[in-house]
């Protein structure tokens, strides 16, 4: 399909106006870890060390548990274009039952996770302040789970604008916490590492309370809770749910889990390079949840133009944000290099940390492009909801290529740090390819179907 500017432009804004809250709200939780990470940075290397341990152990549930949800949105988004508002209702109520299983289940899975922490080879004082750090984290996935419930059944609608706001106000009571918890300010005990943990807890318990709030203020929404009834819990609904919801959360773990593996071999090295690790890792999120929020915008939009049986549309949808997120990237990487040392010197006073975070930072900046196109391309895919070969091209990305690209080069052939994050350099990059030949290959299927409009 050849590139005519006047012909993708609708496409762009319309991606946009769905992708700016999204983008918005993952930032938010993006900036609060940044602040945690600067304010927990003034405490020490190792306080530093101790949320980076801790949260990339925390980071494989919590992503596992979000992941599973995630299949709501384009069922949602293909039932309310088609009107069946029964079937959208089935699914709300469902996806907050599956919310509770999983929080059951994820949070014992963490918490026994706790004794075996002492064992995965860092440094003993890290591990005795990451524990405290750990367990509020754990508990404050409980919450946030039944806010995420909700934002993936209003953004499969297309209202991404409420779950903006809640996460702003959210964001704010964080970061004020932090303050006070962490250094003791304002008549507050000094809880140093252990403050920001429960600084996340509060404002994560606050976060469903004021989405059922703001349901409650428009019928609209409300009819939805009002419609739910015990009947209407169905195990033929979430199976439906896990069947979409569970490779789309395996696709996510398997990344995060490449991430989290790096995490613990960067430990080996000591607390120093870990710190740089943890620097690293906060800005290449921070980039990240620009293309993530990009990309969950492309599933809805993919998701509604399928509803209504428009392939054309649908396949210049997700052109678009492949368009939008290259550009990005291509800036946020230049960035990240450019200004790799002040970047750095942000977070730590330490010259060792520094170096070592700055050169992190250069990796981070050359996978950027391969990253956002592996996510938009994933996107594409969950609109389609072909999302069991995502799983299985996750897997091969990540786990066959990338990791053991991590590990030869951090310790076989001894770049250390830095060899371990050029591992993500060979693994995003398959990752991008195979989800560009499956995207095409699936739309080629879908258009010799003969049930889709092309033209």
């Amino acid at each position: 399909m050849a590139y005519r500017l006047n012909t993708y432009l609708p496409f762009y804004k319309r991606n946009l106006n769905v992708a700016l809250p999204i983008v918005f709200t993952q930032l938010g939780g993006a900036i609060v870890q940044l602040v945690d990470t600067l304010m927990v940075g003034q405490l020490g290397t190792v306080p530093l060390a101790s949320i980076s341990f801790a949260s990339s152990v925390f980071i494989i549930g919590f992503i596992f548990s979000i992941g599973i949800l995630m299949g709501l949105t384009p069922l949602v988004g293909m039932a309310y274009v088609q009107h069946h508002r029964a079937r959208t209702t089935e699914l709300f109520q469902n996806s907050l039952t599956l919310a509770t299983l999983s929080a059951l289940f994820t949070c014992g899975l963490l918490y026994g996770t706790t004794y075996l922490m002492p064992y995965m080879g860092q440094d003993k004082a890290v591990v005795e302040c990451a524990i405290p750090y750990f367990h509020s984290l754990t508990l404050s996935l409980v919450p946030f789970l039944y806010f995420f419930a909700i934002k993936q059944f209003m953004e499969g609608m297309g209202n991404t604008w409420v779950a903006m706001v809640i996460t702003i106000v959210s964001n704010v009571i964080n970061i004020i916490l932090n303050y006070a918890l962490i250094f003791g300010k304002w008549g507050f005990p000094e809880l140093g590492v252990l403050g920001a943990g429960v600084s996340t807890l509060i404002s994560r318990l606050i976060m469903p309370i004021l989405f059922v709030v703001a349901m409650r203020m428009r019928n609209v929404w409300w009819d939805y809770f009002r419609a739910f009834r015990w009947r209407l819990f169905s195990r033929k609904r979430l199976w439906e749910l896990v069947k979409v919801g569970a490779p789309i959360a395996a696709h996510m773990l398997l990344e995060v889990l490449a991430f989290a593996l790096s995490a613990i071999m960067v430990g080996w090295l000591g607390a120093t390079p870990q710190a740089g690790h943890q620097i690293a890792q906060n800005m290449s999120h921070l980039t990240y949840m620009i293309v993530l929020g990009i990309g969950s915008a492309t599933t809805v939009r993919v998701s509604h133009q399928i509803g209504v049986r428009d392939l054309r549309a649908a396949r210049m949808a997700g052109n678009a944000s492949m368009h939008l997120c290259l550009v990005y990237n291509a800036i946020a990487g230049t960035l990240l290099i450019v200004f790799r040392h002040e970047i750095a010197g942000a977070f730590s006073s330490d010259p060792a940390v520094i170096d070592i975070g700055g050169q992190l930072l250069i990796m981070a900046g050359i996978f950027q492009v391969s990253d956002g196109l592996q996510t938009v391309g994933a996107g594409v895919l969950r609109g389609l909801t072909d999302v069991r070969i995502v799983m299985v091209y996750a897997f091969i990305a990540y786990l066959c290529i990338n990791l053991p690209c991590s590990y030869l080069l951090g310790f076989v052939f001894g770049l250390g740090a830095v060899g371990v994050w050029g591992g993500f350099i060979f693994g995003l990059s398959i990752a991008a390819l195979l989800f560009h030949f499956r995207r095409r290959k699936m739309f080629r299927r879908l258009e010799q179907s003969g049930r889709y409009l092309i033209v």
